[in-house]
Parts: structure tokens; C-alpha cells; sequence
């Protein structure tokens, strides 16, 4: 008698996003326009707001092609115009006008803010070791303090997801509101995840018990 044949025995399981969370495509803005040297951005609410450079709306348009046909609810932006220039093409695409949540703009930089930023780094300033010795951007004079900046970010990715229970969700944002949630998300180093690209996507499901990291830095629509 041949034996029985046996059970296949226990798969390993694909993740499952918990009932009620939201999974939210946070977008870093396509690349900005160039920072004058003897010449700050315009400034909007204290925040450097430079509009996109050429590339960066390439970007933009790749992005659109990429995420057009996924079953996107909503896209949100941030006060900052370079968000808006690159969510124009998704949006034009999907039909879908972008919702703007203010409290997901960049931190605010206090003295190296409108473009001073890239100058220092260029440069080497001494500062920039301390900065990225503490990880944090308030070591900078006049920035946006650390627990603020947290707060605020947390805090308008836990709005969005209370209004979008199990749908997806489109956030362009910046690369350090990405680096801070991310940090929130996963408990790493704050920096850790600080050095998203332009124009890519990161991935996060929200729930009301944790948080999950699904994908990082995702530029394949880039190359």
C-alpha cells in the first residue's frame, strides 16, 4: 500500500494590513531648484520655498506614470510649493485634487534656512559634525526644536490615517519629515532613515497599535 500522501505542511504568510490602518506612499519632493549662494529662496511661513528645479519635475512626471493606475483615495501636500509641482502630474492623472496638511512641511532650519543649508554643507561647516553627531536639526541657531518638529509630523500622519481607514494614501513630503517618521516608525536612530531621494517613495501602514516600515527609498521609476 503506497503511504498516504502527507499535508503540505504551514506556508510562510504575506503580510496582511491590519483592519482599519491606513498605508500611506510617503513621496520625498522632486529636486528643487538650485541654491543661489548670494541670494536666499523666497520664503513662505519662515520656510525656504524654492519651485522645482528641471529635473525635479522629470521626477514629477516619472512619479505620475509610476503610481497612475494604483487605487490611490487621496494625495496630500505641504504648504511648500516643490510638493505641489510634484504631486500636479499624479494628481492630473488620478482626477484627484491634493489636500494640503501644512504640519508636514520641512523642518524649519532657523539660520540656515532658504538654501543657507546646502552652502554650509558645501563648505564644511564644523557645525554640520555636531548636527549629525546628535541627530538633530536644533543644534542649528534659531531651528525648529526637536520635540516640535516630532510632534507635529507624528501628528498629521495619525490625522490622515484616522481619515482614511484601509485605504492608500499619497503624502508628498520632504526629507526630513520622512527621516523623522520614519524614526518613529521603525525606533531607529533619528537620522537613520535621513537620506531619502528626490522623487522616491517609502512606504508605511498606520494603525492605531504600531506602525510598519514596508518599503524604503523606492527610486525604480527613476532609472
Amino acid at each position: 500500500m503506497p503511504e498516504p500522501q502527507q499535508p503540505e505542511g504551514f506556508r510562510q504568510q504575506r503580510f496582511l494590513a491590519p483592519p482599519g490602518s491606513t498605508t500611506i506612499l510617503l513621496v520625498r519632493h522632486g529636486e528643487s531648484a538650485a541654491a543661489d549662494p548670494d541670494k536666499r529662496f523666497p520664503l513662505t511661513g519662515g520656510h525656504g520655498d524654492p519651485p522645482l528645479h528641471a529635473e525635479g519635475t522629470e521626477q514629477a512626471e516619472r512619479l505620475g506614470e509610476r503610481l497612475g493606475t494604483a487605487p490611490i483615495d487621496a494625495i496630500y501636500v505641504t504648504s511648500l510649493r516643490r510638493t505641489h509641482e510634484t504631486a500636479a502630474p499624479l494628481a492630473q492623472r488620478l482626477g484627484l485634487t491634493p489636500i494640503v496638511e501644512p504640519d508636514l512641511r520641512e523642518v524649519h532650519l532657523g539660520d540656515w534656512e532658504g538654501g543657507v543649508l546646502r552652502a554650509r554643507v558645501a563648505e564644511g561647516s564644523p557645525l554640520l559634525a555636531e548636527i549629525l553627531r546628535q541627530e538633530r536639526w536644533d543644534v542649528i541657531p534659531g531651528a525648529e526644536p526637536l520635540e516640535v518638529f516630532h510632534a507635529r509630523t507624528v501628528g498629521a500622519i495619525s490625522r490622515i490615517a484616522d481619515a482614511h481607514p484601509d485605504q492608500l494614501v499619497v503624502a508628498v513630503v520632504h526629507g526630513g519629515v520622512i527621516g523623522q517618521l520614519l524614526h518613529h516608525t521603525t525606533g531607529s536612530t533619528r537620522f537613520a532613515f535621513a537620506s531619502a531621494d528626490n522623487a522616491s517613495i517609502s512606504e508605511i501602514v498606520v494603525h492605531e497599535e504600531r506602525w510598519h516600515l514596508r518599503r524604503f527609498n523606492d527610486t525604480s521609476h527613476l532609472t
